[in-house]
């Protein structure tokens, strides 16, 4: 957005001040908005958002206490926490001005004014609003992007024909703002593939925001994703921009979607249908450009037709679709991978680079790797840390036992199966219901009505 796009507020009671101001910012400034009564700047304020508000110090006739002025202040502070505001203010008012100045304003303007210094005391302080926006979306950004700071796996590292397919979609779709699904099982290494869109995108010098549905609580989902305003709620201490808004001008990475509440797919269908979206709290609506990149491990077409995922929502999503081949469709990469994650690791715990014989190579070629390339990840980092010698040893699981094992079930009836299992996942994840629905490959509500229905 140019300097030219910014909205101002101009808050004064005298017409002829309001006509010459709004004369002079037209020339520069598409929105310039007058108010001749400041009990109307709340309403104002629900609508629009400001860059900057030129406002009055006294509005009462014969007034020139200023008070007025510092509890208008006050009100558009409480309003905006972040709102830059600029005094008009008569030369007797100096010392109310720079005590305005200490309870929040950023500058003043003397009646009457040249209108170089009022344009230029605009532009200084748009731009002073311009960099305080910046400044708290990057904080935000940098305090969402904490977790992501030490990920291991930032590059696509693969040369098997299972991925040339892959490649060539991310070729000719990446240029594109077209909304991208990636399907794959976990830990084939969906977010890299959605960073490589990023990377070869149009929008790569701007925000990659990753955002994972599982771990988003109902009750919070809008606030999280579309912000809320001071107040909105109990503990919404202060204005809080969320997911999408952050994401403004790059990438929105919407990871395990199909943990989406049903009941919550209609807002966010809306959202990326409309490119706007409403704050919790608020009332005015904020326009959004983003390049959307959803991803998942279920099938979303079973979800459709069981009817816990919305088919309108589905078709917003998926203009492009990809699909990850699991990693033991892809051996080729194996040795690729093994050599990344030991360099990375030995460089990590400062300890020499160990080789990798080829009957473990072998032992590695066959094993079915059930948590694909993260499950790799952790193996070889294990196997740096704890081998002897020269070379690399790894722990494998006795998949050829353990498949055995659940390939002979202690009862037919699939009823029980189906809560033998959901009882033993959630023992295995100790009760946490967002991984244990992720593992089953089922939504949240989805489990919640079995537990229900089997009174686990």
């Amino acid at each position: 957005m140019s300097l030219s796009d910014k909205a101002i507020l101009v808050v004064d009671d005298n017409a002829e001040i309001l006509i010459a101001t709004k004369m002079l910012l037209k020339q520069h400034y598409k929105k310039v908005m007058t108010l001749d009564n400041p009990h109307d700047i709340a309403q104002a304020f629900a609508k629009q958002s400001f860059s900057l508000v030129l406002l009055d110090m006294n509005f009462t006739r014969d007034s020139t206490s200023g008070a007025e002025g510092f509890y208008w202040l006050k009100q558009i502070k409480a309003l905006d926490e972040d709102a830059v505001v600029v005094l008009f203010t008569a030369f007797g008012d100096m010392s109310m001005a720079v005590e305005a100045i200490k309870l929040g304003a950023s500058d003043f303007v003397l009646k009457p004014w040249q209108n170089e210094k009022l344009l230029a005391t605009v532009a200084n302080c748009i731009d002073l609003s311009t960099q305080r926006q910046k400044t708290k979306k990057l904080n935000q950004i940098a305090q969402l992007s904490l977790a992501a700071q030490n990920r291991p796996f930032e590059n696509l590292i693969a040369a098997s024909p299972a991925m040339e397919q892959v490649f060539t979609t991310i070729e000719k779709a990446a240029k594109t703002d077209a909304n991208v699904l990636i399907l794959g099982e976990s830990g084939t290494g969906k977010e890299v593939i959605a960073r490589e869109f990023h990377k070869h995108s149009l929008r790569a010098k701007d925000t990659f925001l990753s955002v994972d549905m599982g771990t988003i609580a109902s009750s919070l989902f809008e606030s999280e994703l579309f912000g809320h305003t001071k107040g909105a709620f109990t503990d919404a201490k202060e204005n809080k921009q969320g997911r999408f808004e952050l994401a403004d001008m790059g990438t929105l990475f919407l990871d395990e979607i199909a943990n989406t509440p049903l009941e919550l797919q209609g807002k966010l269908l809306t959202a990326i249908q409309n490119r706007v979206i409403t704050p919790v709290g608020g009332s005015k609506q904020i326009e959004i450009d983003i390049r959307l990149i959803t991803a998942t491990n279920v099938n979303l077409y079973d979800r459709v037709r069981e009817g816990s995922f919305r088919q309108d929502l589905l078709y917003r999503i998926n203009t492009v679709e990809i699909t990850l081949p699991p990693l033991r469709d892809r051996p080729q990469d194996i040795p690729l991978l093994v050599e990344f994650y030991t360099h990375l690791y030995s460089e990590k715990y400062k300890l020499p680079v160990k080789s990798i014989s080829d009957n473990t190579l072998d032992e590695l070629f066959t094993y079915a790797w059930p948590g694909n390339i993260r499950e790799l990840q952790h193996l070889v980092e294990r196997a740096v840390i704890l081998s002897d010698g020269n070379q690399l040893h790894f722990q494998l699981a006795n998949t050829q036992h353990s498949e055995a094992i659940a390939l002979k079930p202690i009862t037919y009836n699939l009823a029980e199966i189906e809560q033998i299992t959901i009882e033993q996942a959630l023992a295995d994840f100790k009760g946490n219901i967002s991984h244990t629905a992720k593992a089953l490959g089922i939504t949240r509500p989805s489990l919640y009505r079995k537990m229900e229905k089997y009174g686990v």
